[in-house]
């Protein structure tokens, strides 16, 4: 925390300020930059107490940024927005020639010329740092877990990638229970990943350069047939009186029924750039990461122990989370069942792709799917792997899909 924005000196404290005070809080009084540090790296207002502790005790800190509110009202922010600026002047102005007042910033008990004059002094700065208060949850979420963990996100860039963004890695949607993981911005070459057995096809080419801009939450699951009837009421799905059935993927859904889950929720599905991305999570390689190939795979052979296809699943949905998953924490992104994405499908668009947040075509008869399914073989497990359907069928039981958050 910078202690070059807090002046100190010996005052009374018999005066009712427009915030609570601790009488150790208003050795923090007046505001001039020659003051040398305290011997705290956190002590703002040079108690020897530190900050973070006074407040996890009960120090007034309104706006919950860990910083002592009377440090930030010493320095101008006279309405704790954590900036000093018009709205603080207003402030003042309103108390001017009042005494006992926060716009008292010298805190000689009459707000006047001299508050004015201290106020202009750190016009436009921000507010210092203030405790660590650890990533920011969504207002619809419940963190689960702040940081990456390297034993899932194994990749340190992926790991500094997510943390930079200020965001909790792992949390859960509060209205339906459904868990979420982050997905940092980054830069990747989307497209053709041939396997051992298997060459792309022709959609998947030429491979180009993306980048997505902005952080998004992706399901760690595919929706499953009990989060599909909690919001929806009823259950399509054609793998429906098995034990497990509920933690089963919904299937036999279309693109449109989709969209009025998604709408119900306040989700959305990701693009087919946000979906390949998030599948590859840093990897080149046909498969992404498996317990033993960290960095993914091109083997054909390893597909078995990410996802559930023709060569293991016996023709049927399994629960999801069963097989490992990739770099971002996400699972069944190979297999399992095929899953939506946004995009219309065109054979050409690579072509002419943009370079940054791809959306696809504006228009065409197909949407996009993704991640192959139970009931075909490695090809179509496949990181670059594009299907194409009819978005209002809703008979297809190797199609479901992932659903997405905005932070």
């Amino acid at each position: 925390m910078s202690s070059s924005f807090i002046a100190r000196a010996s005052i009374s404290p018999a005066f009712t300020p427009r915030w609570p005070r601790s009488l150790a809080a208003l050795l923090c009084s007046a505001l001039a930059l020659s003051v040398a540090a305290p011997a705290l790296a956190d002590d703002c207002d040079g108690d020897g107490v530190d900050d973070c502790q006074q407040i996890a005790a009960g120090a007034a800190d309104m706006n919950e940024n860990g910083v002592l509110d009377v440090c930030e009202t010493v320095r101008g922010d006279l309405n704790l927005d954590g900036i000093v600026d018009g709205a603080d002047l207003s402030l003042l102005l309103s108390d001017w020639g009042t005494a006992g007042s926060g716009s008292d910033i010298n805190a000689d008990r009459i707000v006047d010329g001299a508050d004015l004059a201290l106020l202009l002094t750190t016009w436009g700065t921000l507010a210092p740092d203030g405790c660590p208060t650890g990533p920011t949850v969504p207002d619809w979420a419940t963190l689960i877990e702040g940081a990456p963990d390297p034993a899932i996100v194994h990749n340190a860039a992926l790991r500094a990638a997510i943390e930079t963004t200020g965001l909790a890695w792992r949390v859960s949607d509060t209205a339906t229970g459904m868990e979420f993981v982050l997905i940092p911005p980054g830069t990747y070459d989307m497209g053709c990943s041939d396997s051992q057995w298997y060459t792309c096809f022709s959609s998947e080419s030429p491979v180009h350069s993306v980048t997505i801009t902005l952080a998004f939450y992706m399901g760690r699951d595919e929706v499953t047939q009990a989060q599909w009837q909690a919001v929806m009421g009823s259950n399509p799905a054609q793998f429906q009186g098995y034990p497990d059935s509920p933690s089963r993927p919904v299937e036999r859904v279309s693109w449109f029924g989709v969209q009025d889950f998604l709408g119900s929720a306040g989700m959305r599905l990701p693009t087919e750039a946000e979906w390949e991305y998030a599948y590859r999570a840093g990897t080149t390689t046909a498969f992404h990461s498996t317990p033993t190939h960290p960095g993914g795979t091109d083997v054909d052979d390893q597909v078995g122990s990410i996802g559930w296809y023709a060569n293991n699943s016996g023709s049927q949905t399994h629960a999801v989370g069963q097989k490992a998953g990739n770099g971002f924490g996400l699972h069944d992104m190979s297999g399992n069942v095929f899953e939506w994405v946004n995009d219309f499908y065109s054979s050409s668009y690579y072509a002419s792709s943009p370079a940054s947040d791809p959306e696809g075509p504006t228009s065409g008869p197909f949407r996009v799917v993704r991640g192959g399914s139970m009931l075909y073989d490695s090809d179509y497990c496949r990181a670059s792997y594009r299907g194409a359907y009819f978005p209002l069928g809703g008979s297809y039981d190797s199609i479901g899909f992932r659903a997405v958050r905005t932070p």
